[in-house]
């Protein structure tokens, strides 16, 4: 029988929808690659982790970015071997992922302590160095929001997009009103919200998430949250950016910037009967291909 790896379903096609794109004098800084003058859009993509280095003042902070797969929870062990990041901020770009494996990496963001936030990171080259900088025009969106809810200290940028929906089977997700399914089928999806509900209060989440996840089918857009319901939902527990990214000297928004630029790495208009409305960057909303291997959803670790 096929692999029935249950996930939140808003996440992007792999390598064939990806967006190249060349922002001047902006670099990326992701893992230990060289700095590149355009980036591939990395959301879209298997989770990286990245350490982000700037001077004079900047600590520095953890870049997270794509969607979580089997290997992610290893990846962040392999990557979390090779500094002290104890305490440290991760800064989260991601469509989503796999409902267990998200619930394994969160729960190792909280045994190290860390604290998150929602936003792009990039660097800027000065005369004094490297400027780190956190675009907050970026997005979380599905299990992304639990890894969210993993930080010790979590802040939310006014302008990042943090969007929820209901946990669904994922490779009936694109099409799910037309999806047959089984009584097995059923038990994975009961069970892995048992798992995400036990999390969820494990991190201080409260119920308000689940509900509001859970209201929303795969047929309808996701929910974006609004700045009441990040703290209703406790997501956020501070509105200063100081408490998830200190500096080393001088104030934090001189070292660490908070940048705005056109949005052009970002998804569909709005359907047709929105033409009136404000102009709103949707993402895309299919659902990972998963490779036939066994009946039963990854376990979390």
């Amino acid at each position: 029988m096929k692999l029935v790896r249950l996930r939140f379903r808003g996440l992007a096609v792999f390598a064939v929808a990806a967006v190249c794109f060349a922002v001047p004098s902006i670099l990326f800084a992701l893992g230990d690659l060289a700095h590149a003058d355009g980036t591939l859009e990395q959301r879209k993509l298997p989770m990286q982790f990245g350490w982000v280095v700037c001077q004079p003042h900047c600590g520095g902070w953890i870049s997270a970015v794509g969607i979580v797969t089997s290997d992610s929870p290893k990846d962040f062990d392999d990557f979390a071997q090779a500094r002290d990041i104890h305490g440290a901020t991760i800064v989260l770009d991601s469509s989503g992922g796999s409902v267990n494996d998200s619930i394994a990496l969160g729960r190792r963001f909280r045994k190290l302590g860390l604290l998150t936030t929602v936003g792009t990171s990039v660097l800027t080259h000065g005369a004094q160095g490297d400027l780190g900088a956190i675009e907050p025009d970026a997005y979380c969106e599905s299990m992304c929001v639990f890894l969210l809810l993993s930080g010790k200290t979590r802040y939310v940028p006014e302008a990042a997009h943090v969007r929820v929906h209901q946990i669904w089977m994922g490779d009936r997700a694109e099409d799910a009103r037309a999806a047959s399914y089984s009584a097995d089928d059923l038990m994975i999806v009961e069970r892995d919200i048992g798992r995400l509900a036990k999390y969820t209060f494990e991190m201080g989440g409260a119920g308000d998430l689940l509900a509001l996840s859970l209201n929303v089918p795969p047929w309808e857009e996701l929910h974006e949250l609004s700045r009441e319901e990040l703290r209703l939902t406790n997501l956020t527990t501070t509105d200063a950016v100081a408490e998830v990214l200190p500096s080393k000297g001088g104030s934090v928004m001189q070292s660490v910037a908070v940048v705005v630029k056109p949005v052009q790495d970002r998804f569909v208009a709005a359907a047709a009967n929105d033409e009136q409305a404000a102009p709103v960057a949707r993402s895309t909303r299919t659902a990972e291909v998963l490779t036939p291997t066994a009946n039963l959803a990854a376990p979390a670790h």
